[in-house]
Order: structure tokens, then C-alpha cells, then sequence
């Protein structure tokens, strides 16, 4: 059963791994070289816009990691609408990047005639000025990529719920299914009361609460003597004749390390304990 509940969790937690690793997020790190074929692109498409079809498209400057910029040789007349709508095309059909700022800068005095952010949601979006063309003049156009990656913390935080989620109801699940089997060995079996203990003999264990402890077989039937004597002493030649003279060979010391055992099992209970009378034998003492 643990197996299986084990398997279930490793298995689910497999999942969700999967599905964070497998998630796409969206950043800068797009090829430069796909990023200078689609500004490229654009810009064929912004000479066409002119009606300009003879005029040879220069290739485009890579300014810094994450600034472009295209130029052009001849007087251009911009409709912000038109350049929106083909730069956008153009990084979308390249699978570019989805967040970035325009500039078109004036050749003559370097100022930014016009400018729009594209941030990859509608409501994130500043576009201005559509419908106002600008004036026949020389033209740069420089693309800045954002270079802020969207968060992960919330993938990762949903996550981490998940698991947390999944672990609770694992083990509430085992849980359970161990105060059932517990349950049931009650019912079933008969047992005698040590402190808070419930001991079985029929069954090699001792249980308390939903805390079992296994029993190997001279454990059991030593354990079963003193049970049967609580608060009493017995005499060390009597627990070695009833435990081992009819069931195998006794060694020296065997006894010894047999209670040494049992005191183990109670070592976090200070209600129960082994009293080694000396000279004489053992007493099971429960408060």
C-alpha cells in the first residue's frame, strides 16, 4: 500500500513538473538574427507603404543587445496606424518578441517624432496619435526589446500549493487507512492493556493510538509473560524456563538482551519501564 501511495505522488508531482518546464515564457532572448530578418521585413513593408519598390532595404543595425534600428535612404511619409499594424506583423510572423517600444527619430535633429509600446496584452499597450500621419522627412526607426522577463513566481507558487496540497492528502489518506487497520485489529483480536498501550499477542505488535510496534517472536512471548505480571517480579529462572527451556537453547545473556530490546520500544513512554531487581529478576512497572 505505501508503494502505491508513493508511486501516486511521485507521479503527480512528475506532472506538474512537466507542465511548469513545458510552460512558454515570453522574453528577449529571441535570435538577433530572426529579430533582423523581421525588422527587415517591416521595413520592405514601411517602403511599399510609399509606394517606394526600387529602393534597396539597408540591412538592419543591431545598436545594442536589445535596441534595433532601421534606415532608410529616401524622404518617408509614417501613418502610425500602417506602422503599427507592420512591425507587429512582422515580429509576430517571426515569433518575436511580444513586448517592445518604437521610436521614429527625426534624421535631422535626433528627436523622437513618434513613438508606441507594444507589451504583448491590449491593456498594456500605448499607442498614440493614430490617424495623424507625419510629415515627408528622413527617418530612422529604432525597436527596443524589453528586457524584463515575465515572473515566474506565480507558476512557481501554484506549484508549490499543488505539492503541498498533494503531500497533505497523502498522508492524510495513509493516515487513515492505518487508523482503519488499526480499527480493525482492535475489533478482531483480543488484546491486553499496558498503560496506554494495547497489546497483541496474536498479532506480534503493540499499538498505541495509531502507533504500532512490531514484535519478533521471543519479544512477543516475553512481553506476554510480563504482561500477565504487571507491577510483579519474576524471577529470572522462571522467565528463562517459560520462554526458553521448551523453545530452543538458551544463551547467557539472552535474557538480558531481550528486555533491552523491550525497553526500547518504551523508551518515549515514561509511564512504563523494566526494573532489573538485583540477584532476583525483572518487573514490568506501569504507572
Amino acid at each position: 500500500m505505501y508503494r502505491t501511495n508513493f508511486v501516486f505522488v511521485l507521479s503527480v508531482l512528475t506532472t506538474l513538473f512537466s507542465i511548469v518546464s513545458c510552460t512558454k515564457i515570453n522574453g528577449p532572448d529571441t535570435a538577433p538574427e530572426n529579430v533582423k530578418v523581421a525588422l527587415r521585413y517591416a521595413a520592405h513593408k514601411i517602403l511599399l507603404s510609399n509606394k517606394d519598390t526600387t529602393s534597396i532595404v539597408p540591412p538592419i543595425k543591431q545598436i545594442n543587445e536589445n535596441r534595433y534600428e532601421m534606415v532608410f535612404k529616401n524622404s518617408l511619409t509614417l501613418n502610425p496606424d500602417s506602422l503599427v499594424a507592420i512591425v507587429n506583423h512582422s515580429l509576430n510572423s517571426a515569433r518575436g518578441p511580444r513586448n517592445y517600444i518604437v521610436e521614429v527619430i527625426n534624421c535631422s535633429d535626433k528627436e523622437v517624432a513618434y513613438s508606441f509600446q507594444i507589451a504583448g496584452t491590449k491593456e498594456k499597450e500605448l499607442i498614440p496619435c493614430l490617424g495623424r500621419n507625419l510629415p515627408e522627412g528622413c527617418y530612422t526607426i529604432q525597436v527596443l526589446f524589453s528586457t524584463t522577463k515575465p515572473s515566474t513566481a506565480p507558476i512557481f507558487g501554484y506549484l508549490l500549493i499543488a505539492v503541498l496540497l498533494v503531500l497533505f492528502i497523502s498522508i492524510w489518506f495513509l493516515y487513515k487507512r492505518k487508523l482503519e487497520r488499526v480499527s480493525l485489529i482492535s475489533v478482531t483480536s483480543p488484546y491486553t492493556k499496558i498503560g496506554p498501550y494495547k497489546f497483541y499477542k496474536n498479532e506480534n505488535k503493540l499499538i498505541k493510538d495509531a502507533l504500532e510496534i512490531k514484535l519478533s517472536t521471543k519479544e512477543c512471548e516475553l512481553m506476554s509473560l510480563f504482561s500477565n505480571h504487571q507491577n510483579q517480579v519474576i524471577k529470572r529462572e522462571i522467565i528463562i524456563k517459560q520462554i526458553w527451556e521448551d523453545h530452543g537453547v538458551y544463551v547467557d545473556r539472552s535474557l538480558d538482551t531481550f528486555v533491552s530490546k523491550l525497553r526500547k520500544k518504551f523508551k518515549n513512554d515514561p509511564t512504563i519501564r523494566f526494573e532489573n531487581i538485583h540477584g532476583v529478576g525483572y518487573k514490568l512497572v506501569v504507572n
